[in-house]
């Protein structure tokens, strides 16, 4: 990518007032999961999204809340506050605090005349929040400017049929975002030393077998939507894809079975991500065997468990952490390396994580990969034309055009697909399937 350094600086920079911070916050973005904040008065949840350190919580009447983290008096921390009576009480002087940031009570002074103005002026920043998908959202950007919620199609299921998950990657969030467009990488990166149909399907076996997928890509107003083409027996074993703005993936299921399922990657700050991914069912509910395997931690999410971690500038979040990390060298075993799988690490998203946050770094700056030391080649289309999309789309924001994605919330109603087929040209592909739906269902699977 012939990019010059101030173009790379702005896709990896996410904090107020730069421009892709300010692209992201246009945007609704997941904050944590519904199953975290799903008691009423219970405890509140530590986040940071986009570099602002922030509390989660549910009051007594169930309502919502995500609001800054610290009290205005002392700058205390309000995740240790009574979360009682409608509203989050500072347990440092008793200042208590609505869903919607508003001070209902400073109760440490003797109300004065202008009682009622003091509260107001120590209000504290809330951001709107709704609940869809197993996830809760939040969105930050300028209210007047508010969308909907972008429409896809798991959005609008029942929550028996989806399964909703977070977990903390310790990178910038682009390198997450490149790896889950790059489909060469499945072909080495996930692969068995000798793999079979006996183990995770044919799709296994066309994946190995060409690790030089022929990529055609186009650009859409919600994104892309590429196909990638391997050969395979005299036919075509395709993987259609998109990728949905600012940082959403779907991803093509097995041939073998039908669910949807992707990504999204919320940025902590410029060098730490919440990962959160979801897989879902359209033809009927998950079940206890689809609920245990997806919780195993083979494919995504990876083994977590939950917990606290303190952040570079001291604030702590709770997060589900990675069992397999940077610490412990991701577990690998070097036996298994040697005899059965190409890394030797177990767990797709363990492989991943492994490579994306190890990446050469920009010295001083752990977690944002040095890209200016990069060589890409044709099959980086899809990462090449990511970054590209979206500093132009940061950049027209700056002059005043937002993204037509934003206006539209049907265009994320996508469905990605693997299928094998004699047809080698994408258009004549999509012009065949890019309308069929699965199990009675109808969707729009590419552009």
């Amino acid at each position: 990518m012939s990019s010059s350094h101030d173009d790379l600086d702005v896709l990896v920079r996410v904090s107020a007032g730069t421009p892709m911070g300010n692209l992201l916050r246009r945007f609704w973005l997941p904050a944590l999961l519904v199953s975290e904040v799903a008691e009423r008065d219970g405890t509140p949840v530590r986040i940071r999204i986009l570099g602002e350190d922030l509390v989660a919580f549910r009051d007594s009447n169930g309502r919502l809340g995500i609001v800054e983290a610290y009290c205005p008096h002392k700058l205390a921390p309000l995740f240790f506050g009574r979360n009682e009576q409608c509203g989050l009480r500072c347990v440092y002087h008793g200042w208590k605090f609505d869903v919607t940031g508003a001070c209902v009570d400073i109760p440490n002074v003797v109300p004065p005349d202008n009682y009622d103005a003091l509260r107001q002026r120590m209000s504290i920043t809330s951001y709107p929040v709704r609940e869809a998908g197993g996830m809760i959202w939040v969105y930050m950007g300028p209210k007047e400017a508010m969308p909907e919620l972008p429409g896809m199609e798991w959005l609008r299921l029942p929550l028996a049929q989806v399964h909703a998950s977070r977990w903390l990657q310790r990178s910038n969030w682009v390198q997450g975002l490149e790896g889950e467009i790059d489909t060469s990488h499945i072909s080495f990166l996930h692969s068995e030393k000798n793999p079979s149909a006996a183990r995770g399907g044919q799709d296994r076996l066309w994946l190995t077998r060409d690790g030089a997928p022929q990529i055609t890509l186009k650009e859409t107003p919600f994104g892309f939507v590429y196909g990638a083409r391997r050969d395979y027996r005299g036919q075509y074993y395709w993987r259609i894809t998109q990728w949905m703005l600012p940082m959403w993936s779907a991803i093509p299921p097995a041939l073998d079975d039908f669910n949807g399922n992707g990504r999204g990657w919320v940025p902590i700050d410029d060098y730490h991500t919440t990962t959160f991914g979801y897989t879902y069912r359209l033809d009927r509910e998950l079940n206890e065997s689809d609920l245990q395997r997806l919780n195993s931690g083979g494919q995504f999410p990876p083994r977590v468990q939950r917990g606290s971690v303190q952040l570079p500038h001291g604030y702590m979040i709770d997060a589900f952490l990675p069992v397999a990390n940077k610490q412990n060298d991701y577990l690998i075993d070097r036996d298994v390396q040697r005899t059965k799988t190409f890394t030797g690490i177990w767990g797709v998203n363990e492989q991943d994580r492994a490579l994306q946050e190890s990446m050469a770094s920009i010295p001083g700056h752990p977690g944002i990969v040095d890209r200016t030391r990069e060589n890409l080649v044709r099959s980086d289309l899809p990462t090449i034309t990511a970054r590209k999309m979206l500093v132009r789309l940061a950049r027209a924001l700056q002059g005043g055009e937002a993204p037509e994605a934003l206006r539209d919330p049907s265009l994320y109603s996508r469905r990605a697909i693997s299928v094998v087929s004699p047809i080698a040209d994408f258009d004549e592909l999509m012009s065949e399937y890019g309308k069929r739906g699965e199990g009675g269902q109808q969707a729009v699977i590419a552009a």
